[in-house]
């Protein structure tokens, strides 16, 4: 492992996008996102995916040109196709749209259909949480955790973003309907490590915390048991009928990598229309310093709120480097057309 600082990593991920074909404008945002998820800790879908982003882009099944395209506007809902267009792109549209949304309505609500994998879910809603507003956003994917009591996949994981603003640290939730998604899985395999608890089965149907068999079986397990079975199936749905796109079952046909062809939803309230924001600062301080004053259990020393450790390991890393895996860092570095 080494520490590389910030704007060298941002540097480097721009140049293997300019690379594989994105204007450098385009290049520049996808890389201060993929670095930004690395500097809090979220390396899945950081430094771990730019090699499969760039190979989506010279294989064609992400198009660095195309932009998303009104379908539908009805009140405070907008429609957009994202024509396959870079992922993150699309995203921020999508926010962008429904902030503005609701800056005048009090609510927006903007989904998009037919867009690509938007890397890390939670960007949008810090992005959104700086900015004043409150924000639910989610998207499908294509399956990859079997439904409780199946074999094979036919969920997808179908990651959920929940954020609240607060001057003090806002309140971020970001997580797949699995245990453990499988950018953990890859994380925790090249540490070397095992999982905190059992994340799925193996191909014999045992349980395991070993990432290493959960990926081969595909049978990563979901949160809450039959609990997050339901909840994807029902994010899946609500997914395509709220786009007018597509739901799991369909995106499975296109067969051109993670998320081709998924269906978001984004939800953005201004909390400054309703209680106003010393009332959202109020209520979000109390929330969060009620959990932090838990008694921590045997196997803890503090109690957190969600977004809290992301925020301790941003400023770590923005002060110190962030922490890079060398193989994953030296697969950057060629794409870059850079030597290790």
């Amino acid at each position: 492992m080494a520490r590389i600082p910030f704007a060298t990593v941002q540097q480097v991920v721009a140049e293997a996008f300019i690379k594989a074909g994105m204007n450098e404008q385009d290049a520049n945002t996808c890389s201060r996102i993929h670095t930004e998820s690395s500097c809090d800790g979220i390396y899945s879908h950081g430094l771990n995916r730019v090699a499969r982003f760039v190979d989506f882009l010279k294989r064609g099944w992400v198009d660095p040109d195309a932009k998303p395209s009104l379908v539908k506007k009805l009140g405070v809902i907008e429609i957009y196709d994202g024509n396959r267009g870079t992922g993150i792109l699309n995203a921020f549209h999508a926010t962008d749209r429904a902030m503005a949304i609701a800056a005048e309505q009090g609510v927006g609500i903007v989904t998009l259909r037919n867009t690509t994998h938007w890397m890390r879910g939670g960007t949008y809603g810090w992005y959104a949480a700086d900015r004043g507003y409150v924000t639910i956003s989610w998207t499908n994917t294509e399956s990859c955790m079997p439904a409780w009591g199946g074999k094979n996949t036919r969920l997808g994981n179908n990651p959920f973003v929940m954020a609240v603003p607060r001057k003090k640290g806002h309140i971020v939730l970001d997580m797949a309907m699995s245990q453990y998604s499988y950018g953990k899985l890859q994380v925790t395999r090249l540490k070397g490590a095992t999982l905190p608890f059992p994340g799925g089965f193996d191909k014999d149907g045992k349980l395991t915390s070993e990432p290493g068999p959960i990926e081969q079986s595909m049978r990563i397990m979901p949160m809450g048991y039959w609990k997050g079975s339901g909840f994807a199936i029902l994010l899946d749905t609500l997914a395509a009928v709220l786009s007018e796109g597509l739901a799991t079952n369909d995106i499975d046909k296109i067969q051109q990598g993670s998320c081709t062809g998924c269906s978001q939803v984004f939800i953005v309230i201004d909390p400054r229309q309703l209680g106003g924001e010393e009332f959202t600062d109020r209520v979000a301080d109390g929330v969060a310093d009620y959990v932090n004053s838990s008694t921590p259990d045997e196997h803890s020393s503090e109690v957190r709120y969600p977004g809290e450790s992301v925020a301790r390991t941003r400023k770590d890393h923005l002060a110190n480097g962030i922490v890079v895996d060398d193989g994953v860092w030296a697969e950057v570095l060629a794409l870059a057309g850079r030597s290790a």
